[in-house]
């Protein structure tokens, strides 16, 4: 590649923070990641527009995993595109580009367990509706290895990144080192102060490839995840701050591995607290946010580590 190829963020708004996609201008120009149904009308289409550049003419969609508010606009995305763009998953999360459901089951295979909401599955059902623009048969599956040609000599290798969740995917530029990592990367987590991942161990394996084999020269986030003092990192990270968040980011997992250890070596007993039956881990990280505030990266990731815990028992 002879020059660096020029990489936008674009927000779309949705709750405090808004939503980011990154619009990678090459020949055949990509967007990363999709946000909600409103996204690409509301935010990205504008955005572009703004760079002289037009929604209709994207031809990759590349989604980093499988969670509502990185491919819920997927299918109002490919229809502005004429249905022309190629929309790519990993083949463990492209069930959930498939069906709204599946997040629904998620949800209740996990951290319902322990949010013992009522009206928790209604909730999820109303929330699918209202943020996935459509159900989909994604063009393109990738398992990582997969080499991407997005026109000219513009290429993107696809890196299996598991742990997040189990189709977590990084897509690197080549020749110029920007990584896109979706929620793959989780620091000290963002709005909730805490780190979410379904598969620790293959979440702690996966920041290590990122951080040794990797090197991200530039580092793109999902969200503006937050550094040990509480203060966010933006969404474009250069070398240094990439190294940073990704050293962090290992850091904290060996503090929460420790905490749940602790916690799983008690039995853990059901109490009365709002992180029962993790309440031991919470007080051992002194972790005061509230667990129950979707998405609950608490209980998703305290979890993961009691899966692991009787699964090696």
């Amino acid at each position: 590649m002879t020059q660096d190829v020029k990489i936008h963020p674009l927000v779309s708004p949705w709750g405090r923070f808004g939503l980011y996609s990154f619009f990678v201008d090459a020949p055949e120009p990509a967007i990363v990641d999709t946000g909600i149904a409103s996204s690409p009308a509301e935010g990205m289409a504008p955005a572009l527009e703004a760079l002289g550049r037009r929604i209709e003419d994207v031809r990759w969609i590349l989604l980093t995993h499988g969670h509502i508010d990185h491919i819920g606009g997927a299918h109002a995305l490919w229809e502005l595109t004429g249905r022309r763009a190629q929309v790519v998953i990993h083949e463990a999360d492209a069930h959930l580009l498939r069906s709204r459901r599946a997040h629904v089951d998620e949800y209740l295979a996990g951290r319902a367990r322990y949010l013992h909401d009522p009206e928790g599955e209604a909730k999820q059902i109303a929330a699918t509706d209202a943020v996935i623009s459509g159900e989909m048969e994604p063009t393109m599956l990738v398992r990582g290895g997969e080499t991407l040609s997005l026109g000219g000599d513009v290429t993107v290798s696809v890196h299996s990144i598991p742990g997040h969740t189990a189709g977590s995917v990084a897509y690197v530029v080549n020749g110029q080192n920007s990584v896109f990592v979706g929620d793959a990367v989780q620091v000290h987590g963002a709005a909730n102060g805490f780190p979410g991942y379904e598969d620790p161990d293959a979440y702690r394996s996966s920041v290590q490839y990122l951080r040794d084999e990797i090197r991200p020269r530039h580092l793109y986030l999902g969200h503006p995840y937050r550094r040990a003092d509480g203060v966010a990192y933006g969404v474009e990270l250069d070398s240094e701050q990439a190294r940073e968040a990704l050293q962090q980011s290992l850091d904290v997992e060996t503090r929460v591995e420790d905490a749940a250890r602790h916690c799983l070596c008690h039995g853990l007993p059901e109490t009365d607290s709002a992180y029962s039956p993790f309440a031991l881990a919470a007080d051992r990280l002194e972790y005061d946010g509230d667990p129950t505030l979707e998405p609950s990266p608490f209980f998703t990731t305290l979890h993961g580590y009691r899966t692991q815990f009787d699964q090696k028992s």
